[in-house]
């Protein structure tokens, strides 16, 4: 058992998110979106260093001592994995550690909208999956996954920076592969997963150029492609991508994305109104005709107003997921305002109760 094996246990019964541990500072736990020290003494340079150090491999050892940074998986058995960033700063090292639950909620138990099952059920094209770190988007895309893999017969390729959760073999074969371990970097697993008879690819994050033209190639190749983006809208999320490429290729990326594009989810966690755990705020944006004309064009300022009228397919804008959790006293008023894009018209409905957009008509399930 590892000294760190304690704090982590402590972080899991309170039902916390994440453990700082922090040279110079006692250690921290995220409860609720919120951080507080455990009642520990301030943890010392070196105290700290071997903590993170002992359950470092010596690869991961040497690695972190060149790069100053280092992502990795901790596992304890019967209790849960964790995501780790080990870290250097001003005063030694550090690491945040974020819980992993062992077990793997459905879509339904996290309370996703429907149409996120009507995605999950696409035979091919890219699934967006954004948000701010944090934001649950993990979490978001093992639902997915273990959705097609208890639905679907095929072969599931999962790319991860680290391994977060496990997927066993339901009706489909899993293939899990971690960046640093076995493969080198996202692009080269994902060139390789294209030749290994895949039906859908997860890739942990599109970083650079060569991984989203990837991405896109797969998905117009008749793969169902899932990723992250560190974005904050769907209407972002269009233009971190075509951003990417070099602008003699506009035209053309906006051409590929328009007609491989299944659609985008970007989320936010709020804390619950009785602030026992948090939720999630979804948007949605579903590709249809409308949705690939303006993506083709350049449009995309246009984009909020197609999903703000696209209720019926159902899309919705954050800020109409924000004011149904509102109406559903799900979360508090305050918390909903901090989190909202259009902060004025947010005012106006707590005062008044009326929804500025058409998106609140629920699409027929």
């Amino acid at each position: 058992m590892s000294r760190v094996d304690a704090f982590l246990e402590l972080v899991v019964k309170q039902n916390g998110s994440d453990l700082h541990l922090v040279a110079s500072n006692p250690p921290r736990v995220r409860l609720n979106g919120d951080t507080y020290s455990i009642k520990y003494r301030k943890l010392s340079t070196s105290e700290t260093e071997d903590l993170i150090f002992e359950i470092m491999s010596k690869a991961e050892i040497k690695t972190f001592k060149k790069e100053s940074n280092l992502d990795f998986a901790y596992q304890i058995d019967g209790l849960a994995r964790f995501r780790v960033n080990a870290f250097k700063h001003l005063d030694g090292v550090g690491a945040v550690f974020r819980v992993i639950p062992s077990e793997i909620k459905t879509l339904n138990e996290l309370g996703l909208p429907p149409v996120i099952k009507n995605l999950a059920r696409q035979r091919k094209g890219l699934i967006l999956v954004t948000g701010p770190t944090g934001s649950g988007k993990s979490t978001t895309l093992a639902a997915m996954i273990d959705y097609i893999n208890s639905e679907r017969k095929g072969h599931i390729i999962t790319i991860e920076d680290p391994i977060e959760f496990i997927h066993h073999n339901k009706c489909s074969l899993v293939s899990q592969r971690e960046v640093g371990e076995h493969t080198k970097d996202f692009a080269s697993a994902l060139h390789s997963a294209l030749r290994e008879d895949p039906d859908v690819i997860l890739v942990g994050e599109l970083r650079d150029l060569e991984t989203i033209h990837l991405a896109l190639t797969a998905a117009e190749m008749g793969i169902l492609v899932m990723a992250t983006l560190h974005t904050s809208s769907a209407a972002s999320s269009i233009d971190r991508i075509i951003n990417v490429f070099p602008p003699g290729e506009e035209a053309y990326v906006r051409t590929m994305l328009s007609t491989s594009l299944c659609g985008a989810i970007s989320q936010q966690l709020l804390r619950t109104a009785d602030a026992r755990g948090r939720i999630a705020a979804i948007e949605i944006m579903v590709n249809n005709p409308a949705i690939a004309n303006v993506i083709r064009e350049g449009k995309s300022e246009q984009l909020d107003n197609i999903i703000q009228s696209g209720g019926m397919q159902g899309m919705q804008l954050m800020d109409t997921a924000l004011k149904r959790l509102l109406d559903a006293k799900l979360v508090t008023g305050d918390d909903a305002y901090m989190k909202a894009r259009n902060k004025t018209d947010f005012d106006r409905y707590r005062d008044t109760g009326e929804m500025s957009d058409e998106s609140d008509k629920n699409p027929e399930e």
